[in-house]
């Protein structure tokens, strides 16, 4: 009689545009690639697998999820009735004086029976609309459990290419100190011979020593990475982990990102909030069904009699039917309906915020992931261009048609051209795995 209203009615349209602001690359739905496929450094894989079975935020979504499925057992336990088996005696003596025939009596009484405790009638929905509200709320567990998993794999892959890049960083560092080093060697011999003035002496002891700094800051950072990632596997690692580079990685696979309606659908934290409201829907009518008449139902059938020899000769039974109808509950009722009516508009206004978050997101990287694709082939072109320009200063100063500061000087840039354009590699890896986690990476069941 009190159906719960279903949420293709009053599901609101996605209050965000039908096309993605930048051109779609074509490729395969990220939702449907599994995460090894994606990613293929095999240390990188290792590391992934560790934090899926150690790391304590999944731990505590999986127990979310056994708690809300808990939950939903018992909300369906509340529609079947229970069934008991009882078994009683009682001895009753009466003394004399308190009856009338002036002679003592005594009274026993066997009992064994099925009872059936408090059975409710859920003829209006009442229950059943609970039972689906616990239901879609275990249903929104299990997405929130698939969103903490997509964003565990992205968080452990960003962390392990913050460790590479600050590998390379610190051994790009202690490069260019070994580098200025043997300059400054030069320099020096060359002072002792009146080749080099002492402003270049200065000079290659200052790059030195920034040099040297810079190494001490790469090392540190190198350390806070590893840290982190030693954090999100849930695990300690003795050193950096083994792998290729961030060059070597390989993730420039093009992910589809279709249609916002296809994504959106394919989200874990989307499929949460509908799931979230539908259970509002559901409580909606639960609450509704709360005015009508409860029907309760209580049975026994059984065995007595006044001696155990002959207990299975005598049968017991009572069938106890109610129904009660509430007239006043000072407004207790309708607040409940209030409230759920009211947490079906949070719920609402819950699932389109989830949904336009989720399509800035993918907006976003999809517009990261053009530029800085197109960042990277000009760092790569300004490296070999810089690395061209040192070979010519060497070759200079070589034959005496430059002084040592040139070529410091261009040995600079093209070091700040390397540290670019290991920059622009880290961030597009990023982009690609945040991409990956945006699209529903390996979500599709």
């Amino acid at each position: 009689c009190a159906v719960p209203p279903a949420l293709e009615a009053e599901r609101p349209e996605p209050p965000v545009p039908k096309v993605w602001p930048d051109l779609a690359v074509n490729g395969a739905q990220a939702a449907k690639v599994h995460w090894r496929s994606f990613f293929p450094d095999p240390h990188l894989q290792s590391l992934i697998e560790l934090a899926l079975v150690n790391n304590r935020d999944l731990r505590i979504a999986a127990a979310r999820v056994q708690e809300a499925r808990a939950q939903f057992g018992l909300s369906k336990a509340e529609r079947l009735p229970s069934v008991g088996l009882t078994g009683s005696g009682a001895f009753v003596t009466t003394p004399a004086d308190l009856l009338s025939s002036g002679s003592q009596t005594s009274t026993e009484r066997y009992d064994l029976g099925l009872s059936l405790l408090s059975y409710e009638v859920d003829f209006w929905g009442r229950l059943s609309g609970m039972t689906e509200a616990a239901r879609y709320s275990y249903l929104a567990s299990e997405e929130v459990r698939r969103s903490v998993q997509v964003s565990l794999v992205a968080d452990v892959a960003n962390a392990y290419f913050t460790v590479l890049q600050t590998r390379d960083a610190a051994d790009m560092a202690r490069s260019t100190l070994e580098l200025r080093q043997k300059s400054l060697e030069v320099i020096t011999k060359g002072q002792a011979i009146g080749a080099a003035y002492a402003l270049e002496v200065q000079t290659a002891e200052a790059l030195v020593e920034g040099s040297r700094s810079a190494l001490d800051g790469a090392l540190h950072q190198q350390n806070l990475a590893l840290n982190r990632l030693n954090f999100l596997i849930g695990n300690s690692l003795a050193s950096t982990p083994a792998g290729g580079s961030l060059t070597e990685q390989g993730l420039d696979a093009a992910l589809s990102p279709g249609l916002p309606s296809e994504v959106l659908l394919l989200r874990p934290d989307v499929a949460a909030a509908e799931q979230r409201l539908l259970a509002s829907h559901a409580n909606i009518a639960a609450a509704r069904a709360a005015f009508m008449p409860k029907i309760m139902l209580t049975a026994t059938a059984g065995l007595a009699s006044q001696g155990l020899s002959n207990l299975f000769s005598g049968v017991a039974w009572a069938f106890q039917p109610s129904i009660s109808l509430p007239i006043f509950d000072g407004g207790r009722l309708s607040s409940g309906l209030e409230l759920a009516e009211a947490r079906k508009v949070v719920a609402v206004a819950e699932y389109e915020k989830t949904v336009q978050l989720a399509f800035r997101e993918v907006a976003d990287l999809l517009s990261a992931r053009a530029t800085l694709s197109r960042q990277l082939k000009s760092a790569q072109a300004n490296r070999a261009t810089q690395g061209k320009l040192l070979e010519i200063a060497n070759a200079r100063y070589a034959i005496g048609f430059a002084s040592y500061l040139d070529v410091l000087e261009v040995q600079r840039d093209f070091i700040s051209s390397s540290q670019t354009l290991l920059l622009v590699r880290r961030a597009q890896l990023d982009t690609a795995s945040l991409l990956y986690k945006a699209l529903g990476g390996g979500a599709a069941p």
